[in-house]
């Protein structure tokens, strides 16, 4: 059932990017991944969080931390807007791993960004 979520999500992704390939990430974290609230620098970057607590996000005008602070709900897909989305505006949603260090908690995550050219997103990982 994974598999296949993981396979229809990715479909989905593909189709709002406009992308032919994309490039997915799934780790478990047990740490502080990315805790500080950011935007990404690439367009979009869809985040689900299939065990443990969900991505956090929150509104920011000046690119501080946000006052109110949300969680995506467990296993729910979430498209996170970056800094290099296609319209120009600049985002102000905000999100960051949630802080789980010392807790024993363990998530389980999936990162899709939108990739048109495999060959050079190896090069550029080099």
């Amino acid at each position: 059932m994974l598999a296949e979520d993981m396979a229809a999500i990715c479909g989905v992704f593909a189709k709002i990017m406009n992308a032919t390939f994309l490039k997915m990430r799934v780790e478990v974290v047990t740490g502080n991944a990315c805790r500080k609230f950011h935007l990404d620098a690439m367009e979009a970057r869809l985040i689900c969080t299939y065990r443990g607590e969900g991505t956090q996000y929150g509104v920011s005008a000046n690119g501080d931390a946000p006052e109110q602070v949300f969680s995506v709900p467990t296993g729910a897909h979430a498209i996170f807007r970056g800094s290099e989305w296609r319209d120009g505006a600049p985002p102000n949603l905000l999100h960051r791993s949630p802080p789980i260090e010392g807790t024993g908690e363990t998530r389980f995550v999936m990162v899709l960004d939108a990739a048109m050219d495999p060959a050079s997103e190896d090069r550029a990982a080099e």
